[in-house]
């Protein structure tokens, strides 16, 4: 297991994930808390760049003038990085579904 690091939330509290980061060794029973890295940004200042990147995404797709947008990608947090988009196998991965939705006439009215 990696080093555990704690990410504070801007309402209170934090939220703790495995860090890829090495262990610097093993930690005597009961004194886990020493091996929690504290990193010094909130998630949703980590987050703050991904939704920027969605919001221009999303504007850029409204041109278009669709009934539906769907922009899906991965995002993944790094204790060093901060909120990062997640790679495939080359690059960043955005799945994007624009959607039209015809009317009927039915001719009555």
């Amino acid at each position: 297991m990696g080093t555990l690091a704690r990410l504070p939330l801007e309402g209170g509290g934090s939220v703790l994930f495995e860090s890829s980061e090495p262990s610097n060794g093993p930690v005597k029973a009961g004194r886990v808390g020493d091996a929690i890295h504290d990193l010094p940004r909130t998630l949703q200042e980590s987050l703050r760049p991904v939704t920027d990147m969605a919001r221009a995404a999303l504007e850029q797709l409204r041109q278009m003038s669709p009934d539906e947008v769907v922009i899906e990608f991965g995002v993944d947090v790094a204790s060093e990085a901060g909120a990062v988009i997640v790679k495939s196998e080359a690059g960043c991965h955005l799945t994007v579904t624009v959607a039209w939705h015809a009317t009927r006439d039915t001719g009555t009215t």
